[in-house]
């Protein structure tokens, strides 16, 4: 509580010193997630269990008079400046792409737009998997509904802030992070079917055990390019089993059928597809061990993704492999696996309280003999989404 009231005094500061005759900011938190499990289930249509964190975008926004954008990123010290009319993606540079993205998807609405003031800052890591862009993308896409009274419901933010994520960013994210970000309660998980948008909040009940995520400090350059790769196997693999049997995404389609249409045609694809099949059945197993108590249940499915990430979806790397391998037999730590897109970024595990100072510093000390990097880790809870945190006087209480 503390730190976002520091946090948000530093920006107020900040934005004043910006843009001394602008008039008094909005300011937006806007927090990134986790996920639990259903990794790369999302653009396949199938089901995730993410949750907003204690970690956030906060984005301080007022209007202008002209049809200017100008922006300020606190922490990176660059500014950047485009008319509206002049919109478009930026190739030099990515942070201005989460916000003028989100400003294009009000423009194809034909909403009449307006110049506006903003200054951002983040204490979500950056390339650690727990989708910073996404909170950057709901906090101006929350912001601007405000500023312009456009009355969109979150839903509808959330389609937008994914669709700025693929036309100015260039990733073809499922809608998981904006999701999370944007809809997340505090203490609850988000089981979100992603071909219907239905969802349901399933309560987080640890007892004696917190989510720490031990950052690999690396971020493979192959991670944009691959994860294109990876939905495009999967549409592959949907494709061949499509001309027996009907299916529109790999929700629809059952491990025989990929035994019968896909192994014969390509091994490879068929483990893509393999791993996304399985990985939907284990998060429906998941939750029905979340609304039993049983959390030792739910850490196996953990580990088990993480094997199927590594092994069969290719999407992890040494360094993330070390970190569960170097967890996987000590009794204080319920599961453990790779988080996000993969090739870098967090592991997420649920640790026992008491021995998570000593598992950081082993961990820490262990993973620098291996790979020579230094190991950041986070200790982090359930928050609520997306919510104005200025001029409401919640936070200071």
């Amino acid at each position: 509580m503390q730190q976002s009231k520091d946090t948000i005094t530093l920006l107020l500061r900040a934005f004043k010193e910006s843009f001394p005759s602008s008039a008094e900011p909005l300011i937006i938190r806007s927090p990134g997630r986790i996920n639990i499990i259903g990794e790369h289930t999302d653009y396949n249509d199938g089901f995730v269990l993410p949750a907003a964190i204690d970690k956030a975008a906060y984005l301080a926004i007022s209007l202008r008079d002209d049809n200017e954008i100008h922006l300020r990123a606190l922490d990176l010290q660059r500014s950047f400046t485009v008319a509206i009319n002049n919109l478009k993606p930026v190739t030099n540079i990515n942070w201005p792409n989460y916000i003028l993205g989100v400003v294009n998807e009000f423009r194809t609405k034909n909403i009449p737009l307006q110049g506006f003031n903003a200054v951002l800052t983040s204490d979500v890591p950056i390339g650690a998997g727990l989708s910073s862009s996404a909170a950057v993308e709901c906090a101006t896409a929350f912001a601007l509904n405000e500023l312009l009274h456009t009355n969109i419901d979150k839903i509808e933010l959330v389609k937008m802030a994914q669709s700025a994520e693929h036309t100015y960013a260039g990733v073809r994210c499922g809608i998981m992070d904006q999701f999370a970000s944007m809809i997340g309660k505090k203490n609850n998980l988000i089981k979100l079917d992603c071909r219907s948008l239905e969802y349901e909040y399933i309560p987080l009940t640890l007892k004696g055990y917190k989510l720490v995520l031990f950052d690999s400090n690396v971020k493979h350059s192959l991670a944009s390019s691959e994860y294109n790769k990876r939905l495009e196997q999967c549409e592959q693999g949907v494709h061949w089993v499509n001309k027996k049997y009907p299916a529109k995404k790999l929700r629809d389609i059952t491990k025989p059928m990929l035994q019968e249409q896909v192994q014969p045609k390509n091994k490879l694809i068929y483990q893509r597809c393999l791993f996304v099949v399985e990985e939907i059945e284990r998060l429906q197993q998941a939750c029905e061990y979340l609304k039993n108590g049983n959390i030792h249940g739910l850490g196996e499915k953990m580990f088990q993704t993480h094997n199927g990430l590594s092994k069969l979806y290719e999407v992890s790397c040494k360094e993330l492999d070390i970190l569960v391998e170097l967890v996987h037999n000590n009794p204080a730590v319920l599961g453990a696996r790779m988080m996000g897109g993969g090739f870098g970024g967090c592991t997420l595990n649920i640790v026992k309280d008491e021995a998570i100072i000593l598992l950081i510093e082993s961990v820490s000390k262990s993973y620098k003999q291996a790979t020579g990097l230094e190991c950041k880790a986070y200790i982090v809870e359930i928050e609520d989404g997306t919510t104005i945190t200025h001029p409401n006087r919640r936070l200071y209480v």
